[in-house]
C-alpha cells in the first residue's frame, strides 16, 4: 500500500469511530435529554448534531469542485431551533455522515495534494480532511461529555471504564502476542 492509500484509510476509520462514539452517546438519551443545554453560551446534542451535518454537506458535497461553505447554507441556524422527534435527529445526522463517505469513496491517492477552498481559502485536500477531523472530534466530544453529565451514575462507558486499563491492556496484549 502507499502512504497515500493507507491514510485515506486512516481517515475513513476516524470519521468511522468519531461516528460511532458519538452514537453510543445519543443511543443512551432520552429525545428530552438530547435537547438539554447546561447554560445559555453551550449547545445541546441536538444542536451539535445540526451543526455537524450541516457542516458536513457543505464541505463535503462536490468536495473537490465547489467551496467547501456552500453559498446555501446558513450556518447562524444550525444554533437554533430543534427536532420534531429522536428518529427526526438521527435522520439528518446520518444525511451529514453519508455525504462525508460518499466524498471519501470518490477520493483518490492523487487527490491528496490538490487545492479545494473553504470560505475562499485553498487548502490541500490533506489539509481539508485534517481539518474536518480536528472540528469533528471537538464535537463529539462535546456530545459524549454532556450525555456523561446527564446521565451520571447510569451512563454506559464508551471506551475503557475506569479501573478496567490493566484488564483491558492485557486483553489487547493477548490478541496481538
Amino acid at each position: 500500500m502507499t502512504l497515500e492509500q493507507v491514510y485515506l484509510e486512516n481517515v475513513h476509520a476516524s470519521f468511522t469511530s468519531m461516528k460511532k462514539l458519538a452514537e453510543g452517546a445519543i443511543d443512551q438519551l432520552s429525545f428530552e435529554e438530547l435537547h438539554y443545554a447546561p447554560n445559555s453560551e453551550s449547545n445541546s446534542i441536538a444542536l451539535l448534531v445540526k451543526h455537524m451535518s450541516g457542516n458536513m454537506k457543505s464541505r463535503f458535497t462536490s468536495f473537490l469542485t465547489t467551496d467547501g461553505e456552500k453559498p446555501d447554507r446558513d450556518r447562524d441556524a444550525e444554533f437554533e431551533g430543534g427536532y420534531e422527534s429522536k428518529d427526526q435527529l438521527l435522520d439528518v445526522w446520518h444525511e451529514g455522515w453519508e455525504t462525508v463517505f460518499q466524498a471519501l469513496s470518490e477520493l483518490k491517492e492523487g487527490d491528496l495534494l490538490r487545492t479545494v477552498t473553504i470560505r475562499s481559502e485553498p487548502h490541500t485536500v490533506l489539509d481539508a480532511l485534517q481539518r474536518q477531523i480536528a472540528h469533528y472530534s471537538n464535537h463529539i466530544g462535546q456530545i459524549v461529555y454532556t450525555g456523561k453529565a446527564i446521565k451520571d451514575g447510569e451512563w454506559q462507558c464508551l471506551s475503557v471504564p475506569r479501573g478496567s486499563s490493566q484488564e483491558f491492556t492485557k486483553k489487547t496484549k493477548e490478541k496481538y502476542v
